[in-house]
């Protein structure tokens, strides 16, 4: 038991702790010294934590505490005392009451920054991964040259004013409050005729919009989809109603406001979608040709796509093209190699990769897209790349399943597997059928580097029943920024399969020997090319700082060390086998 002189002690420590905690309505002074994962500044108060929205690192802000925890609390900005080295001031007007854009406040330069570091926390935290290990396979971020007007798609609801007018624009963060704004820096630069005619029009016609709380009006959304190669525009009316009139309209007056829409340049498509559910979900389950077609051209690359109103295609032509073409550097692709390319969408990912294999399997639960994707082949006359309708984590475990049942009991291999799962990562069952298919590469197109994280630390640590079944280890990963003046930010890695099906005959064992006086001297690439000269396969330095350790020798800081409390990829025996080699080749031990 504790004595009674403890216990009064951590009372008066307890008590310390809640007088220095926040209440609600404080004001307080503070320096801005971090960024949260979602944009937001952080700042400390005698050791108590405050996040605040629009603050950025480096400024000294007035700030009013609107919500108070034990040991953090949020806060309101409410003046910028010193401003930052990284604050600029914003382009757009609506910047801080737009949910649209979380940081345009912070210099481009600084965005990159920060998406960089949010992705090695999020594989150092939680992937486990070591800071010497993500610091050697990083390739710097991929940013853009001009960090505005590169969307090719947006949905704007429809709301009403005060004075009763139509309005539309993006809602203000965390709420469904429209903020009023036809010229979004974001989106394409046509956007704005687009919207103010239809704004006209509804004004002209009293076309109601729609009312969330009642169910009650006629245009919910507009969907507006441009072409940035073909220049072709799409128009999407979202609609609260069930069907067509008996004359064929949508909504009244249609003829007028489909013909005014026609007459841009470049508009291909206007269509309608059919959506009277209450719920969050933009788009309706089908759509309806008012004018022209139902979808636009454009291209990824040399790659042609047809993409629908509810096609799923990249919002950021010009970085999807970089963020592809990093997918199939990192697939190593020659010509001869069986690609499964899961999450496959329209087939985005999977006709890229067709131009450089022999064969692609694509994966896709939509049946829309993959009926796309199928299009999209014979767009292009690619006859390598075949689509399959279904989850990812029930398809391929099926066909491995149904392989190994008509092959005798022969395993299915794939040579290169790439994913681009949706922000929940993939499925547990997919990655256990991953390692048992030992692609020699895997590809990981991640939009959430949390499950990408947790997903990789699965893939690295491999752990079968079968002790042929070796985990993966990252051999290369970067960042992209798809999403410039948001917190988004996506990735990709590359892995790679440490080999177990042959061992090198070296009767050595590093626990066995002693640390010894040195009479030898190797650097790490000596030793690397040592071993691959004589073993025909590559060791990493995290591999060979690994067995230095168990040797007691002197090796660079960290290189064998992961994040407190997370384990890193062990060296496979084969290579520490060969390390031990190379050391006594080299005298060092």
């Amino acid at each position: 038991m504790c004595a009674d002189a403890d216990v009064q002690k951590m009372q008066e420590n307890r008590k310390k702790r809640e007088d220095m905690c926040m209440q609600k309505n404080d004001t307080v002074v503070v320096e801005i010294t971090d960024i949260g994962v979602n944009g937001e500044g952080i700042g400390k108060i005698d050791g108590y934590t405050l996040f605040i929205k629009d603050a950025v690192i480096g400024d000294v802000a007035e700030v009013k505490v609107i919500k108070a925890k034990k040991n953090y609390g949020y806060a309101r900005l409410i003046n910028v005392l010193e401003p930052s080295n990284s604050r600029v001031e914003p382009k757009c007007p609506f910047a801080r009451k737009c949910g649209g854009c979380q940081i345009q406040e912070m210099s481009y330069e600084k965005q990159l920054e920060f998406k960089e570091r949010k992705v090695r926390g999020n594989l150092e935290r939680i992937g486990g991964f070591s800071s010497e290990l993500l610091e050697c396979t990083k390739e710097p971020i991929i940013g853009m040259e001009t960090p505005f007007y590169y969307r090719n798609k947006a949905q704007f609801p429809f709301g009403t004013d005060k004075e009763g007018n139509p309005v539309t624009g993006f809602y203000a963060g965390r709420t469904h409050d429209i903020i009023a704004n036809t010229n979004c820096i974001l989106g394409a630069a046509v956007n704005e005729h687009i919207l103010e005619s239809i704004l006209d029009f509804m004004k002209k016609y009293k076309i109601r919009s729609y009312d969330e709380k009642t169910g009650t009006g006629l245009f919910r959304h507009v969907l507006l989809r441009y072409g940035f190669t073909t220049k072709e525009i799409m128009v999407c009316f979202v609609v609260n109603k069930d069907k067509a009139d008996k004359s064929g309209e949508w909504f009244p007056h249609q003829k007028e406001l489909v013909e005014e829409l026609a007459k841009i340049d470049g508009m291909t498509s206007i269509t309608a979608s059919p959506n009277t559910k209450r719920t969050n979900v933009i788009m309706g389950d089908t759509f309806e040709v008012l004018w022209g077609q139902g979808y636009i051209t454009d291209y990824i690359g040399s790659v042609k796509y047809q993409i629908s109103p509810l096609s799923f295609y990249q919002v950021n032509p010009v970085q999807t093209e970089k963020l592809y073409s990093q997918a199939l550097e990192y697939a190593g692709l020659k010509g001869d190699e069986t690609v499964w390319d899961l999450y496959c969408g329209i087939g985005t990912i999977s006709l890229f990769l067709a131009q450089k294999a022999k064969q692609v399997y694509g994966v896709e639960i939509v049946p829309p897209a993959i009926d796309d994707a199928r299009e999209n082949a014979l767009l292009n006359g690619i006859e390598n790349a075949q689509f399959f309708v279904g989850k990812s984590e029930e398809i391929l475990p099926k066909y491995y399943k149904d392989y190994e049942e008509q092959h005798g009991g022969e395993k299915a291999h794939a040579d290169v597997i790439v994913v681009d799962p949706p922000r929940k990562g993939c499925d547990a069952e997919l990655l256990e059928t991953i390692l048992k298919m030992q692609p020699e590469r895997i590809v990981y197109v991640s939009c959430d580097s949390a499950t990408l994280a947790r997903d990789l630390k699965i893939l690295c640590e491999g752990a079968q029943e079968d002790e042929k079944t070796a985990g993966y280890q990252i051999e290369k990963w970067r960042a992209v920024d798809q999403f410039p003046m948001t917190t988004h930010v996506e990735t990709v890695c590359l892995l790679s399969r440490e080999k177990v099906d042959g061992y090198v005959n070296v009767d050595l064992d590093a626990n066995k020997i002693v640390s010894k006086s040195k009479t030898g001297t190797a650097t790490y690439k000596e030793i690397k090319e040592y071993i691959n000269d004589k073993y025909g396969f590559t060791v990493s330095s995290l591999n060979i700082a690994q067995i230095k350790d168990k040797c007691g020798l002197d090796k660079r800081k960290n290189y064998n060390k992961g994040a407190e409390g997370h384990k890193v990829p062990a060296c496979p025996e084969k290579k520490e086998k060969a390390i031990l080699d190379a050391f006594e080749h080299f005298g060092l031990v």
